[in-house]
């Protein structure tokens, strides 16, 4: 009986013992609580803790970086031009004991820092024209692809004196002090996405397609006149080729037509007779054909050879 009661004694104490130990790593700090209030000071330093088994409980909250992501909304710039802005935010527990006491765990942070951030978001995007929202510098944008471009930046738009950088940071500040009401430290904010309404984006669209088309005419009817300045080039450079053609080939048929003129004033001077009987013969062939009525005498001095020959009928 002594010795069932020692080993039920032991079992006691490591049943007490272990319930009474917990354990705490470096992404984490715990609050013990007592009968549902907290007792002591947080655990921040990783270790072996213990506590009171059974009555005392510890309550894990996380000690790294916490994402918050807000719910996109619709909210009216300065210049009351309606857009959709999607925000984040990163926070940690800096003082765990302050954000049991208020919020009591992550959710309930979460609902807190929604009220919280976006109420900041919206009063300094109300705060600050388009233009201030959308971009940082005044740098000269090259795409075509943005929302805003490069007409519209330097013209209605105006110029950016303040921009979404320093924006989000003035909205960091805002909410910062209403935070640390509960423990918490907002470590970064950032605006993840901005877009016109639909019915913005609609007549942005069709702006920008407008611009666009316009755009693609004014290339096409340079594209058109640079045709027309090549068609004209190749339309000089043919015609002074066939002008130069033509000399060389007039040039060419007035040597050989001196030439042959040399060869038959030779051929002449050889036999005057055979070359008249020769030329008169071809003035037959190319004047006299099967359905030619002449009426000539054989004195003539074109039918002289037909006299010569006996040939005396009018007709060929």
């Amino acid at each position: 009986m002594k010795l069932k009661g020692i080993i039920i004694l032991i079992v006691i104490v490591f049943i007490a013992v272990y319930s009474a130990a917990f354990t705490v790593d470096e992404t984490e700090q715990v609050i013990i609580t007592q009968f549902g209030k907290p007792v002591g000071q947080p655990i921040k330093e990783p270790g072996l803790y213990f506590k009171v088994p059974l009555v005392q409980q510890a309550t894990y909250f996380p000690k790294n970086l916490l994402n918050w992501d807000g719910e996109p909304g619709q909210v009216p710039t300065l210049d009351k031009t309606y857009i959709w802005v999607d925000t984040f935010a990163l926070w940690k527990i800096v003082d765990p004991l302050k954000f049991f006491q208020t919020v009591n765990n992550v959710i309930g942070a979460q609902a807190r820092l929604d009220d919280i951030l976006d109420a900041a978001v919206r009063n300094l995007i109300t705060s600050y024209p388009l233009i201030e929202t959308v971009r940082m510098t005044n740098r000269n944008l090259k795409t075509t692809s943005v929302m805003v471009d490069q007409q519209r930046v330097g013209g209605s738009l105006g110029k950016v004196t303040t921009g979404r950088e320093k924006i989000t940071m003035i909205m960091l500040q805002q909410a910062q002090p209403k935070a640390e009401k509960f423990g918490i430290k907002l470590v970064d904010m950032k605006i993840k996405r901005l877009n016109y309404v639909e019915s913005v984006q609609k007549s942005v669209y069709a702006r920008m397609i407008a611009e666009r088309n316009q755009m693609a005419e004014k290339f096409r009817s340079e594209g058109k006149g640079e045709a027309k300045k090549i068609e004209g080039d190749r339309d000089k450079d043919l015609n002074r080729i066939t002008s130069e053609a033509y000399k060389a080939s007039q040039e060419i048929k007035g040597k050989a037509d001196a030439q042959a003129t040399a060869i038959y004033a030779r051929a002449y001077n050889q036999d005057p007779e055979f070359y008249s009987f020769v030329k008169s013969l071809e003035a037959y062939k190319a004047g006299l054909g099967k359905d030619t009525y002449l009426l000539l005498s054989t004195k003539s001095d074109l039918l002289r050879y037909f006299e010569e020959y006996g040939i005396t009928d009018k007709k060929r």
